[in-house]
């Protein structure tokens, strides 16, 4: 069952100064209400007028466009689609990178492959973490083996590149990339 918007930015509200654990007084100062209207809004008793919604939104350190938006169930399931390359099988799991200005990617490299032939320098940075088989980082002078259930992050700054362990299997990452580091790991070969 769909709930309708009205409902759901009352809800929001409410969960949101919940959350800062901040009474009606608080969120209501900081958004130039009175707290009995703020809590008619949250309550439904009161009608949501956009420029309220305005300063709610800026006190909360939210948008109006994530206040208000409404997702439906359809959009929770991410169905990626494998992109391959030479020993390199990459999903895409998130959707909407630029809201949160990261993607999560899950990669394969075949036993001996790397994700790519020769360090990689580019603004950013990188974390990933092993979920199969073991990955050789090499990160500047350094060579470093992070053994499935580790994690690495570092600045995308230093050469770098991921080796999958020859006699390890094939190699499985779980990564998060800014931005750059996406533009650099995904788009280029």
């Amino acid at each position: 069952m769909k709930q309708d918007i009205d409902g759901l930015i009352r809800q929001r509200i409410r969960a949101l100064r919940l959350a800062r654990g901040w009474s009606l007084d608080v969120l209501a100062g900081a958004c130039f209400l009175s707290p009995s209207t703020l809590s008619r809004i949250e309550t439904g008793d009161r009608r949501i007028a956009l420029d309220q919604l305005v300063p709610i939104a800026r006190a909360l350190e939210t948008t109006l466009d994530e206040l208000v938006s409404s997702e439906e169930d359809e959009d929770v399931i991410i169905r990626p689609q494998p992109a391959h390359r030479a020993n390199v099988t990459t999903w895409l799991l998130s959707r909407d990178r630029a809201a949160a200005g990261v993607a999560v990617v899950k990669t394969r490299v075949s036993a001996g492959g790397a994700l790519a032939s020769e360090s990689q320098v580019h603004p950013g940075w990188e974390w990933f973490t092993v979920l199969t088989g073991r990955a050789r980082l090499e990160l500047g002078d350094r060579v470093l083996v992070v053994e499935a259930g580790e994690a690495a992050e570092f600045s995308t700054m230093v050469p770098h590149r991921i080796v999958a362990v020859p006699d390890s299997g094939d190699l499985e990452i779980l990564s998060i990339f800014n931005r750059d580091g996406e533009r650099a790991h995904l788009h280029h070969s």
